[in-house]
């Protein structure tokens, strides 16, 4: 797997944003993956992560899916999410991503939170709106690295 470029400012990625997750994010070229545990700041009820901040961590993976694999940054325009099961703070993860279908103006992925057994704690499903021109380029202005290994190069 193929480690992928974080930004400054973004709640997810970004390694300047002192309140966020600080995701590092690796990539096969199809498959987008990290490996992370959330913060006991992240709850909303008692000792469970709030759904707020999974599907967050969802949307980050399937925002990155479009990245790799349709060779552009989108917008989430609709994001659907199965809680399967409670997370607790402080758990092992993984979260995956994957770009299902290319649309040119419409980009369909999916994504998967799991536990450090394997155990699908939730899931998404997502449409994203490809970046163009000025909105792309501002996104990749954030990097911290050449952005360019996202798009094959």
């Amino acid at each position: 797997m193929q480690q992928l470029p974080n930004t400054r400012g973004c709640f997810c990625c970004g390694m300047e944003n002192p309140h966020g997750l600080q995701l590092l994010m690796f990539t096969d070229r199809r498959v987008v993956e990290t490996r992370f545990s959330l913060r006991p700041q992240f709850v909303g009820f008692r000792n469970t992560i709030h759904g707020g901040i999974t599907a967050t961590v969802l949307d980050e993976m399937m925002a990155w899916a479009c990245g790799v694999g349709a060779q552009t940054f989108a917008y989430c325009a609709e994001l659907t999410v199965r809680y399967l099961q409670p997370i607790a703070p402080a758990t092992e993860l993984v979260a995956r991503g994957e770009l299902v279908e290319n649309r040119r103006r419409l980009l369909l992925c999916k994504a998967e939170v799991l536990d450090a057994a394997g155990t699908v704690l939730a899931e998404a499903t997502g449409k994203y709106i490809p970046l163009r021109g000025p909105l792309h380029d501002a996104m990749l202005a954030d990097f911290l690295s050449d952005p360019s290994v996202i798009f094959g190069k």
